[in-house]
């Protein structure tokens, strides 16, 4: 027969796994939406991430989601594609040490639709970091909101274009993504911020159409 003080131990196991499995999909929400509306504070990124070397790690595996593979085929080298690159411009909202980065953005419009490709240098060496898409060129609130396919849906792939890449031991990060469908003229820009402080944008490169 189970005793009453077994009974509350029980209850208060339930309790605790059901509090952190919220607080998981809670960092995931966070992980994916990036690039806060204006908050300073500094949104942490789940474990798993954080314990990927690889940025596409488990990613290519979900349909639709994937952020990045550092060995895919770069936008300005996708055949038959038409390309516009920028160059990164640092943002005031960078976080401290983040003054000598420095990099290119290209994007691709072709048959399998868009490609878009970041290679930054300055980064700090191991840690990760995350691109996104923009509505609005990098002088209109370092780029704005999110880039959509469809305004007001998801704020995650594929409805936007996530990429996520960790930097090397010399503090270079790169990697490419894909999605099934074309931007037009309407992504204009791509912003990179850490991973560890999601609204502290780093830089923002415009595209030249």
């Amino acid at each position: 027969m189970t005793s009453g003080r077994d009974g509350e131990a029980g209850s208060r196991r339930s309790r605790t796994r059901l509090a952190a499995c919220c607080a998981g999909l809670t960092a995931t929400a966070l992980l994916l939406s990036g690039c806060g509306s204006g908050s300073s504070d500094s949104a942490s990124a789940n474990s798993a991430a954080a314990d990927s070397s690889s940025p596409s790690a488990g990613m290519d595996d979900m349909e639709g989601t994937a952020m990045g593979d550092p060995s895919a085929t770069p936008a300005d080298k996708i055949p038959g594609a038409e390309v516009v690159k920028g160059t990164f411009k640092l943002l005031d909202t960078r976080p401290p040490g983040m003054d000598d980065v420095k990099g290119t953005a290209s994007l691709a419009q072709g048959p399998k639709g868009t490609t878009v490709t970041v290679s930054l240098t300055g980064l700090k060496p191991g840690e990760q970091y995350m691109s996104h898409l923009h509505g609005q060129p990098c002088a209109t609130k370092g780029g704005g909101e999110h880039f959509q396919f469809d305004k007001g849906g998801p704020a995650t792939p594929p409805n936007e274009v996530h990429l996520m890449f960790t930097a090397d031991k010399s503090g270079m990060g790169m990697t490419t993504v894909n999605n099934d469908r074309k931007t037009g003229k309407e992504a204009v820009a791509v912003v990179v911020h850490p991973m560890e402080a999601m609204d502290n944008r780093i830089a923002c490169a415009d595209f030249d159409f």
